[in-house]
């Protein structure tokens, strides 16, 4: 993750949940350590108290089988870590969340907020993955949030976000 990409990370996880720790440094996926089976997606950090925070980007209806891949990663992290773990979820209006928060008993010491956003999710990650194209090369990560970004936007705006995915993905593969 680029300088950039974790001031943005770490300003959304310290506006939007109002997390006040200080975050260290980005922890690559593989560091972790995670079993086969569990979730291996977001952006995670380590904050100066040893905390572990994973943020998130739910492109699809929020439901019961999406929290507990959330509560299998939280405790799968605790278990290796030792370390609250604290993972937030952006939700874009456009999706529908059919879960409540509430207490998630476990032996773990964990976290799992969500928060939605009022902006238009969609353009945001398309612009963010434009600017980012100018810079250096996407990942596959990039290519797949945009290839599902025709599902969460408003109707009328499909075609245009399908027809920017196909743009994208094939000029990447040239």
């Amino acid at each position: 993750m680029n300088k950039k990409d974790f001031e943005i990370r770490t300003e959304i996880i310290k506006e939007t949940f109002n997390d006040t720790r200080h975050i260290i440094c980005h922890i690559p996926i593989d560091e972790l350590e995670l079993d086969e089976n569990i979730r291996q997606e977001g952006d995670f950090f380590l904050t100066e108290d040893g905390g572990i925070v994973d943020l998130e980007f739910q492109l699809t209806d929020f439901r019961e089988e999406e929290l507990a891949k959330y509560v299998e990663l939280a405790e799968d992290l605790y278990e290796k870590h030792g370390q609250k773990v604290s993972i937030y979820i952006i939700c874009p209006n456009e999706i529908n969340v059919y879960v409540n928060e509430f207490e998630i008993p476990s032996d773990a010491d964990f976290t799992i907020r969500l928060a939605r956003v009022h902006q238009d999710m969609c353009k945001t990650i398309l612009d963010g993955i434009k600017e980012k194209i100018k810079k250096e090369k996407i990942t596959e990560e990039d290519l797949y949030v945009l290839s599902r970004l025709h599902k969460i936007c408003k109707k009328e705006e499909k075609h245009y976000y399908m027809l920017e995915y196909l743009k994208i993905a094939n000029r990447t593969r040239l």
